[in-house]
Parts: C-alpha cells; sequence; structure tokens
C-alpha cells in the first residue's frame, strides 16, 4: 500500500475514531440506525452500496460495519490484548460447560467417577465400565459438539460481514439446507460414501444453495438485507421441501434422518470429531488471514477497493470458507440449526463493550466459541431437564433451532424495513373491463372443473366418467365404488383447502402491502399445525372437534403474536414477513419436539399429514372449511372497497374515513381462521396463498372485488393438481400436495421478489 493510500487511512482511523467516541457509548448500539460516513465523504453525498436501502438497518451498529472496526487494526494495542482476554474467558466458559457436559448421561457415571477415571482408576461403578463411556459415548458427543458449533459460529461470523447484513447465517442463506439435502440424496439412494466423501457431497449442495442465493439477490446482498433473507428462507423451504419428499420416498433407505435432520450430536466414536478439527482449524487460518480485509470492507466497496482490496476475491474466499465450515458441522451432526445466527450475534453485542471484538481477527474466533457454548448448553440443559434418557430421542437441533427464532423476531423489530415491495410488471396491469373479467372468471371455473375431473379419474385405478354417473346412482361395481368413496373427499379437500388458501393470502397480501406475504410464509399455517400435532401426539380424547379447536386456537394466536410484534412502532411490511418466518421456524421447531416424542409408529404418518396430503380424508374433513368460506366470501367482498384503499398506502384510508387498522385487523383475523381451518382438510401446504393471488391480479387487475373470486379457482386448482400429480406420478406410492406445491411455489415467490423492488 503506498504512503498517499497510507495517509489516508490514518487520517480515517482519527476521523473514525472521533466519530466512534460520540456514537458508540453504550452496548444497545444494534437498535441505532445510523451508519458513520466513510472517511473523506461528504456526508451529503450519496452513500456506498453498504449504507444506501437498508444496509444501515440491516448491520447492527456493534458489527463490522462499521468503519471503527476497519480503523483498529492499525492502532491501539491495548484494545488487542482485551480481545485476547475476551478469547481466553470463552475458551475457559467452553470447557467449563464442557466438563458439565461430561456429567450427563443415561448411565449411573456422575461428575466423581469421571474425575476417579481421570486420575487413573479405572474402577467400574455400579457395574458400567467407566472408561467405554467416556471414551465411547460422552466424550465423542462432547468433541462434535465443540467442532459443530465452533464452525457454525465462524462461518456465520463470516457470512455476515460479506453480506453486511445481521441476520446472515448459514440456516437463512440455505447452506444448511443445501448441504442437508445433498447427504439426503446420496442416502436415498442407497450410495455408501466414505467420510470426506460425505463432507465433499455436503459442501457442494452448501456452496450450490448459497451461489443461488447471492445471484437471485443480487445487489441486495449489500443494499437490501431483507430482500436476501427472504430469498434464502425461501429457497431453503424449497430445499427443505425435496429433503422432506425423499424421506417420504426413501423410507427405508433413510431411516433415522428425521430425527438426525434436526441435528443430533451422538456419534458411534470419536473418529469423525477428531478428523473434523484439523478441517476446521485450517479454514480458520484461511479465514483470519482475511481478518485486515474484511476489516477495511467495512469502510464500503468504494473506500476499500481504493484502498487495494480486492473485493470479489475476498468475498468468494470468505463464502468458500463458511459453506466449508457449515458442510462440515452438517456431516458431522446434521443441520443444528441457527446458531451460526444466534453466536456473531451475541459476539456483536459483546462488541458493544469490547470494542477490540469489531475487529475479525477476534470477531471470528470468538463466535465460534460462542457457537460451542450454545450447542454445549442446549444439549446439557436438555439432557438434564428432561433426563438422559427422554432427551436421547430429541436432537439437539430443537432447542437451537427455538433460539434462532427468537434471534431472527427480535433482529427483525430492531431492523428498518426496506420500504414497500412493488409488484412485478405483470401484476401492475390497467384496469380491466367488465367482460374481460367475466371472461377470466369463468375460463378459471372451467379449468378447475377440468382439473376436478382429472382428479377424480386419476390414480392407480383409472376410471372412466360412465364410472362416475354409476356411483352417483349408486349402481358401481365394488372396486370402483371404494376408488371413487377414497378420492372423492380426497378431491373435495383439495379443492376447498386451495380456495380457502387463495383467499386468506389475497386478503393478507393486500391488508399488509406486501406481495411476498401468505399465511404460509408468515408462520400461520404453521402455527395450526402445531395445534394440530399437539393434540394427535398427546391421545386426548375429543376426536375431531378438539383438532379443529386447537388448531384454530394456535392459528389465531400465532396471527396475534405476529401482529403484536409486528405494529410495535409503527407497520412495516418487510418486517412485519420476517417476524412471521421466524415465528414459523420457533413453531416448527416444536413440531418437531413433539413428533419426535410421541409414538414412533405414528410420527411418519403425521409428519406425512404436515408435509401437505389430503390421504385418508372423509367429507366431514372438509365441513369446516366449506362453513369458514360460506362465511368469509361475503364478509370480504363487502370489505373490498376498503381492502383497495388499505392496498394503497396509510393515509389514502383515512381521508375517506376509514381506520386501516380496524380494516387490517379484521381482515388478517378472517384470513388467519381460513389458514388454519385449511390444515384440517390438507395439512400444512404453502405458498398457495402466494402463487394465487399474484396470477389473479396479472389476470384481472389489483380490485379485490375481482381478485378475490379468482384467486380463490386458481387456488383450488394449484391444490388439486398438486394432488393429483402427487397421487398418480409414482404410484402405488404417493407425494404429499404440500412438497408438490412448495417446490413450485418457492421458486415463483424468488422470482416475485426478483422481480419486485424498494
Amino acid at each position: 500500500m503506498g504512503r498517499g493510500r497510507s495517509a489516508l487511512l490514518r487520517a480515517g482511523d482519527r476521523r473514525v475514531r472521533r466519530r466512534a467516541r460520540q456514537e458508540v457509548n453504550t452496548p444497545h448500539e444494534v437498535s441505532t440506525p445510523r451508519t458513520p460516513t466513510a472517511p473523506g465523504r461528504n456526508p451529503a453525498e450519496p452513500r456506498p452500496d453498504h449504507g444506501s436501502g437498508s444496509a444501515g438497518a440491516a448491520v447492527p451498529r456493534t458489527d463490522h460495519g462499521s468503519a471503527a472496526g476497519a480503523a483498529m487494526p492499525r492502532t491501539d494495542h491495548g484494545r488487542g490484548s482485551a480481545g485476547a482476554a475476551v478469547l481466553a474467558v470463552l475458551l475457559v466458559g467452553v470447557a467449563v460447560v464442557g466438563m458439565w457436559h461430561l456429567t450427563q448421561g443415561t448411565s449411573g457415571v456422575g461428575v466423581w467417577d469421571l474425575v476417579r477415571y481421570l486420575t487413573g482408576d479405572r474402577e467400574n461403578t455400579a457395574g458400567a465400565p467407566v472408561g467405554e463411556i467416556f471414551t465411547g459415548s460422552r466424550l465423542p458427543r462432547l468433541l462434535a459438539g465443540v467442532a459443530v458449533g465452533f464452525a457454525l459460529g465462524a462461518a456465520g461470523a463470516l457470512l455476515q460481514s460479506v453480506t453486511r447484513n445481521a441476520l446472515a447465517s448459514p440456516d437463512t442463506l440455505a447452506v444448511t439446507a443445501g448441504a442437508y439435502f445433498t447427504l439426503t440424496l446420496v442416502a436415498a439412494f442407497g450410495l455408501t460414501v466414505p467420510l470426506w466423501a460425505s463432507g465433499a457431497v455436503a459442501f457442494a449442495g452448501g456452496l450450490l444453495a448459497a451461489a443461488l442465493v447471492l445471484a437471485l439477490a443480487g445487489r441486495a446482498a449489500g443494499t437490501m438485507g431483507t430482500r436476501l433473507i427472504l430469498a434464502g428462507s425461501a429457497m431453503a423451504m424449497a430445499l427443505d421441501s425435496a429433503t422432506a419428499m425423499l424421506l417420504i420416498l426413501f423410507e427405508q433407505n433413510t431411516t433415522g434422518l428425521f430425527a438426525w435432520g434436526s441435528g443430533s450430536l451422538a456419534q458411534l466414536n470419536i473418529d469423525a470429531s477428531v478428523r473434523a478439527f484439523p478441517l476446521v482449524a485450517v479454514v480458520l487460518c484461511v479465514a483470519l488471514a482475511l481478518s485486515r480485509k474484511l476489516d477495511v470492507m467495512g469502510l464500503g466497496d468504494d473506500a476499500a477497493s481504493s484502498l487495494g482490496v480486492p473485493i470479489r476475491a475476498t468475498r468468494v474466499t470468505a463464502v468458500l470458507c463458511a459453506v466449508v465450515l457449515t458442510s462440515t458441522s452438517v456431516t458431522l451432526a446434521g443441520p443444528i440449526a441457527f446458531v451460526g445466527l444466534g453466536a456473531p450475534v451475541l459476539a456483536r453485542l459483546l462488541a458493544g463493550r469490547v470494542r477490540a471484538l469489531r475487529r475479525h481477527l477476534f470477531m471470528v474466533p470468538a463466535s465460534g466459541l460462542l457457537g460451542a457454548l450454545l450447542i454445549l448448553l442446549a444439549d446439557a440443559s436438555l439432557r438434564a431437564v428432561q433426563g438422559a434418557g427422554e432427551a436421547a430421542a430429541i436432537p439437539t437441533g430443537v432447542p437451537t433451532a427455538l433460539l434462532g427464532a427468537v434471534v431472527i423476531v427480535v433482529l427483525a423489530l430492531r431492523l428498518r424495513d426496506t420500504g414497500g415491495l412493488r409488484q412485478p410488471p405483470r401484476a401492475r396491469i390497467a384496469t380491466r373491463s367488465r367482460r374481460s373479467f367475466l371472461l377470466v372468471l369463468l375460463g378459471a371455473l372451467v379449468l378447475l372443473v377440468a382439473a376436478v375431473l382429472v382428479a377424480t379419474l386419476a390414480g392407480s385405478l383409472w376410471l372412466r366418467t360412465g364410472d362416475v354417473a354409476l356411483w352417483v346412482r349408486g349402481a358401481a361395481p365394488d372396486l370402483i365404488g371404494q376408488a371413487l368413496d377414497d378420492r372423492v373427499p380426497r378431491v373435495v379437500a383439495a379443492v376447498l383447502a386451495g380456495a380457502a388458501l387463495g383467499l386468506s393470502g389475497c386478503v393478507v397480501q393486500g391488508a399488509v402491502r406486501n406481495p411476498l406475504a401468505e399465511p404460509g410464509v408468515l408462520g400461520i399455517t404453521a402455527g395450526a399445525g402445531l395445534g394440530a400435532a399437539s393434540i394427535a401426539t398427546s391421545g386426548l380424547s375429543g376426536g375431531r372437534p378438539l383438532l379443529i379447536a386447537a388448531a384454530v386456537v394456535t392459528g389465531l394466536a400465532t396471527f396475534a403474536l405476529i401482529a403484536l410484534l409486528s405494529w410495535r412502532g409503527g407497520f412495516l411490511p418487510d418486517r412485519f414477513v420476517l417476524i412471521g418466518i421466524g415465528c414459523g421456524y420457533g413453531l416448527s421447531s416444536i413440531t418437531t419436539f413433539l413428533l419426535l416424542r410421541a409414538d414412533p409408529w405414528n410420527t411418519p404418518r403425521i409428519f406425512t399429514w404436515l408435509s401437505g396430503t389430503t390421504y385418508g380424508r372423509a367429507l366431514p374433513d372438509v365441513v369446516p372449511v366449506a362453513v369458514a368460506l360460506a362465511l368469509a366470501l361475503p364478509v370480504l367482498l363487502g370489505m373490498r372497497r376498503r381492502l383497495d384503499l388499505l392496498a394503497v398506502d396509510e393515509d389514502t384510508p383515512r381521508v375517506v374515513g376509514v381506520s386501516p387498522e380496524r380494516t387490517r385487523f379484521a381482515a388478517l383475523a378472517i384470513a388467519a381462521v381460513l389458514a388454519a381451518l385449511s390444515v384440517i382438510a390438507v395439512g400444512v401446504v404453502g405458498f398457495v396463498g402466494l402463487v394465487a393471488p399474484h396470477l389473479a391480479r396479472s389476470l384481472v387487475g389489483a380490485r379485490h372485488g375481482r381478485v378475490i373470486p379468482v384467486a380463490m379457482l386458481l387456488g383450488g386448482v394449484l391444490v388439486c393438481v398438486a394432488d393429483t400429480l402427487g397421487r398418480t406420478l409414482i404410484a402405488p406410492a404417493q407425494m404429499p400436495a404440500g412438497l408438490m406445491v412448495s417446490l413450485v411455489g418457492a421458486p415463483y415467490f424468488i422470482w416475485v421478489l426478483r422481480r419486485s423492488r424498494a
């Protein structure tokens, strides 16, 4: 670096240190929305790309986005010693928690038994060989927890640095989902590969997923933080759906992967952990070699480039390091959720008090140690509270996923919104004539009738229309009668549930003015699924009425929680979606916990139902959805003009005397009930409430009086076609309709995100 550049950096150091003393004086900097002005830049001029859009919101003031972090490597060696002291304290904390972790197990071996063994006493305790228990079970689990936690924490810190986004992590950027999908794919086809090859397979899947997310988000990675996370979350949902499809279709080859898919530290021996540590150490050294460049990149791309930092090469290397660390952890213990999000966030909060941690030389290892601490605490606490016997069936990833959900919600509350997303160009269509609307409505109705007819005739036994006529008259042969007795309720359930989801999504998108909002993305269907799963796994008597009541209550409770959190400090569309995604993650983790504690013979059946299927449905199952549609449709059509005003902005409804808060609350409450009841009919089906309203608006315009009926018909067509394909493509095996819809809906979600801009 030349003398002129060094002088520029030193001048920037002095300027940034003065600003840091003014602004960074409390540990509560995450909520500060301001971003420091880059050295040498007029505050009135446009900021570089890291300070525009939502970057100031998406990057907490305690992170690398502060220019102070970039200036730190040049001066103040005392702060370097403070950073080393923090690392030493964290290392001691990991050691102490690790010793507690060693005392947790299913045998009667306690802490003093382990102490005597370590001091040379090789006696058995209560008939249990202490040495075998220590070296064959507890030590491998401990080392796996440390390796996985450190890898995920460091990976999260690197991803947050290169994206300048406090919500970036291996989970929210779909790296974990991609690695898990490829490993499941290998297992599904019965391929046996060594450990190193499994790591390579996981690396390939994680790298491809991360590359797709970053490419789809484009420059949003640096300027529009919420868009990046929404794209990553949608990609993760699609990959999770594909993984769930493999688990269902290849049940014999993937036995045990459902529990492992939530993250499990159980190890056969110590070999895998021992092999993982050198790889993690090498990647950490590479990441630390990038630390000075990452510090300077915190000044912004323009300033870093002018100082000679290779921006693209640094980012690519950092992402590769993060993907290697994540794939190593997934290979070792499965996808343990959100440690890569929570650990860096805690490290940046510590950086509010210990400013040396803003330097990546200390930030990356500190995040790794905090990740190890989180995993060991989660695993040991679960075993201590639940008892080692019961906790053995609960993956470590369940409590960490719940923790990650809380972190997403808290950060979403502290981030500024990127602004309302406009509709994609095809959706912004001028008002159509009444004749055009009627033609589209008639076409959608014909399409639905055709889908219903094909769904009724198709299956492992293909029928003819004459067979249906005989069945209606009650004169069909037994074989045909049995086939139609099974198919007709399934078709009716698919159509009514799809119509309910289409109507619910239409109302949600208009009420919150966000084209990305829908009941599945907002976690409402996950809440209803949790209520239904809690009744199904509890063994309570009450039958279907109790199941319906539980689904509706939990769906409404989820809506109330999201609404309460989103309305704090003013309503912001993107924040509403992010909070819904966070709540959905948390509720799904609790559902997984209930499934794994239930009768293992019922777990596949409940899991299949929660994936969205019409299997085993009877006509009484669809009565609640039919009644809800009959009541909700006239009410929402009566509110159509208020919904049109609400979709414009907050001020227009008030000008004409309409209360936006009351209208929004009533519309969203109705949408939540419809989504909850759809879970009773077909299980958890996502993205129908996203795709159907978008298609409807592209055909008839944005007026709710026209969008609502078309969205309902298209929603019924989508679920009916998905269910038919799931029943016929791989007959006699069946694929849940929810997975089929997700495989189409998640890419459509990303396409809408890509075509929208702030």
